[in-house]
């Protein structure tokens, strides 16, 4: 046997002590059932696997030390797995995709990583992961995920200089990564990813997909300039942050761009009009920032929701106008209607002329009645005068 594939099942308890029999095991998949307890120890005498797949599980305890070092795609994400990630898996040299997302893993971020010359998948997402990252490798990472965790400090401005494999891609024959152990079209590595504002699923790794996701965390400082490095990459999400100054007008250079989120920071000055250019940027954010001045023009910039601009009061423009049509710009009937502040000035007129005169009204009530009730002598000839009275 070389794969087990018993995924989307209902399997429960721990799993079976049997899997380490399976000497020549090459794929392993037990991905999104109920199995609990500790990934077994055991798992390290499958001395041909490639793929390890125990993710959407109850799994606990820790990830253990030794793996095959033939594996090329672990992922354990959507556990309960706690403790650190351990430093062994530096000498898996052929890893690809590591993916521990939605865990309790409390570390600091393992720049040991960027050793590890194959690697192109790192998921670490909704994790308790803390501390700074300084300058790293990752001469082949495409895909980085490291949101959700409490990282810190400032980034180099030469942060992305090495992640040369998002510089350009180039002609790609086979369009699925890892084909060399993805033998079957039964299997691919998953993952979720934050897409245009919207969490999606894809269930197959694209080699030509790259994006970066450093959102809910606590990153201080500029964006790094060496960012622009980065002419293939797809999708961009810095939101959720502290960032602080301008966007680098060197984003002008992600050709490949299409989607675009640096909102809930403390960004400002102008938003490039390098933005502008880019054809496929579909989706952007700049909400919650402290930006100012002309909003770039562009199709792009056009279509996007008002909410993509909220929370910037000093940003104003053609573009702006078109798409907060409903706030900066009024409908036929809505020229006709008063402005806010005076209706309001006009209620409040009518409701002091109306308190005001309940006093006359309730006097004016009360003499009728009585007039009415009593009807007095001079009242009554009044009355009778006046009938007699002929018209000339």
């Amino acid at each position: 046997m070389s794969d087990l594939l018993g995924s989307n099942n209902n399997f429960t308890g721990k799993i079976p002590s049997f899997i380490c029999e399976l000497h020549s095991l090459i794929l392993l998949d037990l991905s999104t059932n109920k199995f609990n307890g500790s990934i077994p120890r055991c798992i390290a005498n499958l001395s041909t696997l490639e793929v390890l797949n125990l993710g959407k599980n109850h799994l606990s305890g820790s990830i253990p030390e030794n793996i095959s070092t033939s594996v090329k795609s672990i992922d354990i994400g959507h556990n309960q797995l706690a403790g650190k990630l351990p430093r062994s898996l530096v000498r898996i040299s052929s890893l690809e995709v590591l993916n521990v997302e939605s865990n309790k893993i409390n570390d600091t971020f393992p720049f040991w990583l960027d050793s590890m010359q194959q690697l192109q998948v790192l998921v670490l997402r909704s994790n308790a992961f803390h501390g700074s990252i300084n300058q790293n490798g990752f001469s082949k990472l495409r895909i980085i995920d490291i949101s959700g965790n409490h990282f810190n400090g400032t980034l180099p401005l030469d942060f992305f200089v090495n992640w040369t494999a998002m510089f350009s891609l180039g002609k790609i024959e086979d369009q699925y990564m890892g084909t060399n152990y993805m033998r079957t079209n039964y299997y691919s590595d998953s993952i979720v990813v934050m897409i245009k504002g919207i969490a999606l699923e894809m269930v197959r790794i694209l080699n030509t997909f790259t994006t970066i996701d450093f959102s809910g965390n606590k990153f201080e400082g500029e964006i790094p300039r060496s960012v622009g490095l980065l002419k293939e990459l797809h999708v961009l999400n810095l939101s959720n942050n502290g960032f602080t100054g301008h966007i680098p007008s060197s984003m002008g250079n992600l050709i490949e761009l299409e989607s675009l989120d640096v909102s809930q920071n403390k960004l400002s000055g102008e938003i490039p009009p390098e933005l502008g250019k880019l054809s496929y940027l579909a989706y952007m954010n700049f909400s919650q920032n402290q930006f100012v001045g002309l909003v770039p023009g562009g199709t792009q910039f056009q279509t996007q929701p008002c909410s993509s601009f909220a929370d910037n009061p000093r940003l104003f423009g053609l573009s702006l106008e078109r798409v907060c049509v409903d706030i900066h710009k009024k409908t036929p009937q809505q020229s006709e209607m008063p402005e806010p502040e005076e209706d309001e000035e006009e209620v409040m007129n009518w409701t002091a002329a109306a308190i005001g005169s309940i006093p006359g009204i309730s006097i004016g009530l009360t003499m009728g009645y009585i007039l009415v009730s009593y009807k007095p002598e001079w009242l009554m000839n009044s009355g009778r005068n006046k009938r007699r009275i002929k018209p000339i």
